[in-house]
């Protein structure tokens, strides 16, 4: 039995450096890497940050249901590929994976189970701060993400946790807290537990 934790976060938030970390510090976890047809952005990798395709190699996939989940975010398709999925679940490993809101809502109409966080940022002027502090986007393009940020915050109710994310230290120690705490759930912890029982058992007869 593994779990699958979807981290949902309005661009610029920091969710891609809390997952990364989280990635570091928590043992035995797999990060779904996403397909996008947007271009990579200057210190993105292929293959890494994204899997880069075309829209008609997209589509393509599409057809085929290769996708757990897909959705158009302005303008561009991003999908999460069902083998990742399955290749956890063969590995024995728990899944994370960054994706949207609608990604998110569609997830957990295939996997009920699976645990949602959402990252806010503290306010609106320090997420459009750390938008132009990343230099990669064009006014318009600013602009349109905080105003996508505003519908998208209004969806924070649909998760099971939710992480604001002031500091990247403290918000990157909470989100691993939720992922460890989540393995300590008494379905997680059957397959452990059966021997300890067992042992009692064995002495009281």
């Amino acid at each position: 039995m593994i779990s699958v934790f979807i981290i949902s976060a309005p661009s610029g938030s920091g969710k891609s450096t809390l997952v990364h970390r989280l990635l570091e510090t928590v043992p035995d976890l797999t990060f779904s890497i996403s397909y996008t047809t947007r271009p990579p952005r200057p210190a993105e990798k292929d293959g890494v940050d994204y899997n880069f395709i075309s829209r008609d190699d997209f589509g393509a996939r599409l057809a085929r249901s290769e996708f757990l989940e897909y959705a158009e975010v302005f303008g561009n398709y991003y999908g999460t590929n069902r083998a990742s999925f399955e290749k956890a679940v063969q590995e024995g490993r728990d899944l994370v994976l960054d994706i949207d809101v609608q990604g998110a809502r569609q997830l957990k109409v295939a996997i009920p189970e699976a645990i949602s966080i959402f990252v806010l940022p503290p306010s609106r002027a320090v997420l459009e701060q750390r938008l132009r502090a990343r230099s990669q986007d064009s006014e318009e393009v600013i602009e349109r993400r905080l105003k996508g940020a505003a519908e998208e915050v209004r969806n924070y109710t649909q998760y099971d946790f939710v992480l604001i994310n002031r500091e990247i230290e403290a918000s990157a120690a909470r989100l691993a807290s939720i992922v460890e705490a989540e393995r300590l759930r008494k379905a997680r912890m059957e397959e452990e537990v059966a021997p300890i029982l067992e042992s009692f058992e064995r002495n009281d007869s």
